[in-house]
């Protein structure tokens, strides 16, 4: 058994006829967007949160991963909540941003719309060009987490980050980069003024190449790249919710009075098959 790390558990939640998935970033955890699913779901709609395969135990387990493994769960969850309800949006942090734009690009008119907070969409600097060569002299380097202007807030991550995964991760990049023409839904984009980890270019370059003609920016003045644990949350959580009212009125009608299920078991077994080549 691998355990999660706590806090890093994946969230679940069965609501109204509305669905809402959300992706967390690379080497980060669902803690980093708890705060905003339990929002959603407190709202009514229905949520999924999953733990990325490689993600919430120990950083060597990102090894054995890499984009394939991340698309393919939330892909996963997308199809189920797509069987579940009637309308389904996409959010997503950082690569979860990515990871969603993909998404967007490949299921085309069946996600209603799609948040993205500081999205990710390249690796910058000498790193990018480092990488093929020197994942294979060098494990890991110094972790990217808890990039956050609040203090006394931290996120649940990893210290260090895993070269392979890294380079997947650079992969996905261009991948991603090369579909965004695809893109046709409705879009909410945030992003920091302050970000250490990915820059504000990586955002204008995703408002230039996406084909969504309803497209809202918004920068965060208060925050840096974890901007859903940071001063600026309220206003994510606010505006995320009101941009899903806006497009699916049905939401607005969902119950709050389900139970949460937070499922442990599946993803804990799915990262103990990992951390054995499975």
């Amino acid at each position: 058994m691998v355990p999660v790390l706590p806090g890093a558990e994946p969230y679940r939640h069965e609501g109204g006829e509305v669905g809402v998935l959300l992706c967390h970033g690379f080497t980060g955890s669902p803690q980093s967007l708890r705060p905003w699913a339990e929002y959603l779901a407190e709202r009514g709609l229905t949520v999924s949160l999953p733990l990325l395969p490689g993600h919430g135990t120990r950083w060597e387990d990102m090894q054995l991963t890499g984009w394939q493994d991340w698309y393919a769960e939330v892909d996963r969850e997308l199809r189920a909540l797509l069987e579940r309800c009637t309308q389904v949006f996409v959010f997503g942090l950082s690569m979860g941003g990515a990871l969603t734009l993909r998404l967007a690009a490949r299921h085309g008119d069946r996600i209603s719309g799609i948040v993205v907070v500081n999205p990710a969409n390249k690796v910058h600097g000498l790193a990018a060009y480092a990488l093929p060569v020197v994942r294979h002299l060098v494990s890991s380097v110094p972790g990217i987490v808890s990039d956050i202007k609040k203090e006394g807030v931290a996120e649940v991550g990893y210290p260090r980050v895993p070269l392979h995964a890294a380079h997947s991760m650079r992969n996905f990049y261009r991948l991603v980069d090369g579909e965004l023409p695809q893109v046709t839904q409705p879009m909410l984009l945030l992003h920091s003024r302050a970000d250490h980890v990915v820059p504000p270019a990586d955002s204008a370059r995703v408002l230039s190449r996406v084909s969504s003609t309803d497209v809202t920016e918004i920068v965060l003045e208060q925050s840096y790249h974890v901007a859903t644990l940071d001063h600026d949350a309220d206003r994510i959580f606010e505006e995320s919710h009101a941009f899903v009212l806006r497009l699916a009125p049905a939401a607005g009608k969902g119950s709050g009075e389900s139970q949460d299920s937070v499922e442990l078991g599946d993803q804990v077994g799915q990262q103990e098959g990992t951390a054995a080549g499975g």
